[in-house]
């Protein structure tokens, strides 16, 4: 389980190797060095001596750098929190992990998130189970007042340490803490248990917009696309809740607001057109929306960006002459060239193979394969010139153009 040394997780850590010593089951305490306080080093030995004395296997991992210009220390210390956490629980080869989150923090997490304007999916705070990296988070006393667990420390007299920042008014948790909670129990005794109820009407609402989400991404998407004119035959809030839904799935992270209702206004119209996202731009053609995901790979062949890779199967029929591939080299497109699509059509420039093909014009970048002797051989996105095509009996390969995961979208 996690254990930061304060108050909550040394309750929790105490409480769970004495169930577990009956039960013959191994409790493996999980600690993380953020590196932020001068403290922490004390931290950790007194977590660690704590479990010496209860027969208690522990674990220590610091992290490394630190928060980037204008990034949340919060934030930043979380992820690297889990991401410790999770390397150790896989270390220790265990699959399941305790934290021990209590009630008002759920209450707070959901007034921080009201604070934010968060929607449905932010304001049910935290979840008491969860999976991620094929470990199972989960949070026992979730529902337990924070007066029972400062009991069960006085009962059996647990040591645990003080954190100053969480008292530091620098941050959102600490000021809400010290101030707002405080008085809103003065006014309005047992806030907490209201405010942690409706955290669970808004993670059973989530829950509702999720299933409302897929079952219109499976009528309105296209692959790794959006169709956007069944998408827009949606009424207005399902529009928004479905592109929501979309965008998380392609970016792997929730969108910003300020896109989301952006695109709500311009995807209507007609044409392409693109928006930027933090390394991703957004693309509409032709009544699909794509994402684009920038490349930042290393060239993946001697002179073929990171856009794709090109296999080689051998075949009897409908490939390249072996013969031709061997000296081929990768080149620009320069202009004028002509590709025939199939054998007994006329040959035509590539930008109109192009948009016969549907291929948008940011998938056109790739370079053309070329035979030695200048011949076009092969172009990503349309396939193999007709007229490089392989005489029957002839030695030959078919090729394919694979793209890198996720360069283009779709």
């Amino acid at each position: 389980m996690a254990v930061s040394g304060g108050r909550d997780s040394m309750a929790l850590l105490h409480c769970t190797a004495r169930a577990a010593r009956a039960l013959a089951i191994e409790v493996v305490a999980l600690h993380v060095h953020h590196g932020l306080l001068p403290e922490a080093d004390a931290w950790g030995s007194q977590v660690q001596q704590a479990c010496r004395r209860w027969s208690i296997r522990f674990a220590i991992q610091h992290l490394d750098g630190k928060p980037a210009k204008g990034e949340s220390v919060e934030a930043w210390a979380r992820r690297g929190r889990y991401r410790a956490l999770a390397a150790m629980a896989h270390a220790a080869g265990t699959d399941l992990v305790l934290l021990a989150h209590h009630r008002r923090d759920q209450a707070e997490t959901f007034l921080l998130q009201a604070l934010r304007g968060a929607g449905p999916r932010g304001l049910a705070a935290m979840p008491q189970r969860f999976e991620r990296e094929g470990i199972v988070w989960a949070r026992p006393w979730l529902g337990m007042p924070h007066e029972a667990i400062e009991a069960y420390v006085r009962r059996h007299r647990l040591r645990f340490v003080q954190d100053p920042s969480n008292t530091d008014p620098r941050y959102s948790r600490s000021r809400l803490r010290a101030q707002l909670m405080p008085a809103l129990e003065r006014a309005f005794p047992g806030a907490d248990v209201v405010l942690a109820a409706s955290a669970a009407q808004c993670a059973e609402a989530a829950q509702v917009l999720d299933d409302v989400a897929r079952a219109d991404l499976t009528d309105i998407g296209d692959g790794p696309g959006l169709r956007l004119v069944p998408w827009r035959a949606l009424s207005e809030a399902r529009r928004r809740n479905a592109l929501r839904a979309w965008l998380h799935e392609r970016l792997g992270r929730g969108a910003p607001q300020t896109l989301v209702e952006r695109l709500m206004q311009e995807l209507p119209a007609s044409g392409p057109a693109a928006w930027p996202c933090e390394g991703a731009t957004l693309r509409r053609y032709r009544g699909r929306l794509t994402v684009f995901i920038e490349p930042t790979a290393p060239e993946a062949t001697t002179g073929v960006p990171a856009l794709g890779v090109l296999k080689s199967t051998p075949v009897e029929e409908g490939g390249v002459p072996v013969a031709l591939l061997r000296d081929a080299r990768w080149q620009a497109r320069s202009g004028g060239e002509r590709f025939q699509r199939a054998v007994g059509t006329p040959p035509r420039s590539l930008k109109k193979q192009f948009q016969a093909a549907g291929v948008p014009a940011w998938q056109r970048e790739a370079p053309l394969l070329f035979s030695a002797d200048g011949r076009l051989l092969f172009v990503p996105g349309l396939g193999i010139d007709a007229r490089a095509l392989a005489a029957p009996g002839e030695a030959q390969c078919a090729l394919a153009w694979v793209r890198q995961p996720g360069s283009w979208g779709g």
